[in-house]
């Protein structure tokens, strides 16, 4: 996975909960919809869905119908459904989605994978798995030609733009799971649980 495709995915999911009785959406429109359309358009694709309180099942469900229509095989597509399925309760439908999600060892760069053995290490209540994940997620070095002070990266955007970011990627989430390691993932995953940035 690429930083620039990375970096905007940090803050994606909003974390939700059960199934609502009305979550109306264009189940035609949004199953037409190109990957990128349909997954990171926060305003037209499946997050518009997984916005309205209570949808959260209802949206791991498009997901799900989505790949299986497009023969669609893309990890972010199993990883977004297991994150809903994990924030509804369902963590052993998630954890499937989510090891389905992991990249090839010498294609992970930025530290995919230990964000994702992480993640579901919490799912299973297993905090040494956790804390192991972590430690490797906290071993990822910077891009080449990056550099990192105070765990925080300064990188170049393809415009040229800099932008900031806590490095590694992800590894907020992850101290937030440790953190709430006793709370639901719905809980745990959100910024309350996350160290609160410096001021």
């Amino acid at each position: 996975m690429k930083l620039c495709t990375l970096v905007p995915m940090l803050a994606l999911l909003v974390p939700l909960g059960a199934v609502a009785a009305d979550c109306e959406h264009d189940r035609a429109r949004l199953l037409a919809l190109d990957e990128q359309s349909f997954d990171q358009d926060h305003k037209g694709g499946w997050r518009t869905l997984a916005a309205q309180p209570g949808c959260g099942l209802v949206a791991a469900d498009l997901l799900r119908d989505y790949r299986q229509a497009h023969r669609n095989d893309a990890g972010i597509l199993y990883w977004h459904e297991g994150q809903l399925r994990a924030s509804s309760g369902q963590y052993r439908q998630a954890i499937e989605l989510l090891e389905k999600a992991r990249e090839p060892a010498a294609e992970d760069m930025y530290g995919w994978n230990p964000y994702a053995d992480a993640t579901v290490a919490f799912l299973r209540r297993d905090r040494a798995a956790l804390e192991r994940a972590y430690k490797a997620l906290l071993a990822v070095p910077p891009p080449p030609g990056e550099s990192v002070k105070d765990s925080v990266l300064e990188a170049s955007r393809p415009d040229g733009s800099k932008f900031k970011m806590r490095w590694p990627p992800n590894i907020d989430v992850v101290e937030g799971l440790l953190n709430c390691f006793d709370r639901p993932y719905r809980e745990a995953y959100a910024q309350a649980c996350r160290p609160q940035p410096r001021p």
